[in-house]
């Protein structure tokens, strides 16, 4: 890290504080509210007031599990990084004219000099600061602070909660564009959670005209119909072999998703790894020589931002529509467990309440 330097405010804006409230996991299963010192920024960063922040599921496998693969919470660690907010200061290299403006967070810091972030790959940096990937601090908190070419202005039109959404949309729009998404394509999805349903519609966007989506839960599947899906298969009940796709896109995790979806795939096909699941999955090899299909596991993206944010501002894509739960900053643990409950797909954690 760079050293910090004085913030910029302007007059007419609300005076930042020297302190604010942040939920804090101290450890597995152990959340609590804590005061903390509101972040000093580098001269290349800004002070972003949190308007809203989406619960993904790697917040919640921090806070059921504490760690993931090799990253463990091994000491209080702010969760979140899904957000969008008000640029409330900035550092000495930043405009001042920026104070104000709402913005759409990429939650990352690549170290930009690296072989992969030179060749285009900062989603690779092997020393990349991720917002709630231990040890960097996340978004459930009132003020975070971000490089400022990584605070990304949002129309009006944009809701803080669909501003906050761009980051899973961004997963979506990335394996969309591994999976070589066009006009006419073909494209099975397994999973239809949020990321599945996101992926649908970003597939829709890029131009797919038969979208096959699997889950073993029917209202899920109803509603991926209704935003993004042209069609739904039960996983339990329907077979997805031989459908000869032009793209897979795993966004379960579950080994037998994925083994059938790669045999759903034709000739030169590609198969896009996206959900969670085991470290180790046994996969048809044979199958996948003699089609000569292309597989790719996605890790995060690059350069989502401004295509989201343009999709989104033409009613391209609709992330408001996933947001069925509503949390206060002190019900952040309560926010944490709520996808456990029937019909939930989002919460959305508002530190200013």
């Amino acid at each position: 890290m760079t050293t910090s330097t004085a913030q910029s405010r302007t007059p007419g804006h609300p005076e930042v504080p020297a302190t604010m409230r942040a939920a804090v996991l101290k450890r597995q299963g152990d959340m609590a509210m804590k005061a903390l010192p509101v972040p000093q920024l580098d001269a290349d960063q800004v002070l972003v007031q949190v308007a809203a922040v989406g619960v993904c599921g790697s917040d919640v496998h921090y806070y059921e599990h504490g760690r993931i693969g090799d990253y463990v919470v091994d000491h209080p660690l702010i969760l979140g990084h899904e957000l969008s907010g008000r640029i409330a200061a900035v550092g000495s290299d930043v405009d001042p004219a920026r104070i104000g403006q709402r913005v759409a967070v990429e939650p990352q810091r690549p170290c930009r000099t690296c072989k992969q972030c030179k060749a285009g790959r900062y989603n690779l940096c092997p020393d990349i600061e991720f917002y709630a990937t231990p040890p960097i601090d996340g978004a459930f908190t009132e003020y975070v602070r971000i490089q400022s070419d990584f605070a990304f202005d949002i129309p009006d039109s944009v809701s803080d909660e669909a501003a906050a959404l761009i980051e899973p949309l961004s997963v979506g729009l990335w394996a969309c564009e591994r999976a070589q998404i066009k006009p006419g394509s073909r494209v099975l999805i397994a999973g239809a959670g949020p990321i599945g349903i996101i992926a649908a519609q970003a597939a829709r966007a890029f131009g797919a005209t038969e979208i096959y989506i699997s889950d073993i839960a029917e209202d899920r599947l109803a509603f991926a119909l209704q935003h993004g899906a042209t069609h739904a298969l039960n996983a339990l009940t329907d077979s997805v072999e031989g459908l000869d796709v032009d793209a897979f896109i795993d966004a379960s995790g579950a080994p037998q998703a994925v083994r059938s979806g790669i045999k759903a795939v034709g000739p030169a096909g590609r198969v896009i790894l996206v959900g969670l699941g085991a470290d180790d999955v046994e996969l048809p090899v044979s199958y996948i020589q003699n089609r000569e299909i292309w597989l790719s596991g996605v890790f995060r993206y690059t350069n989502t931002w401004p295509l989201a944010i343009q999709l989104i501002a033409d009613g391209k894509v609709d992330l408001d529509i996933l947001v069925t739960g509503k949390f206060a900053l002190a019900e952040s643990e309560d926010a944490l467990q709520a996808g456990k409950q029937p019909g939930q797909l989002k919460a959305v954690v508002y530190p200013g309440r």
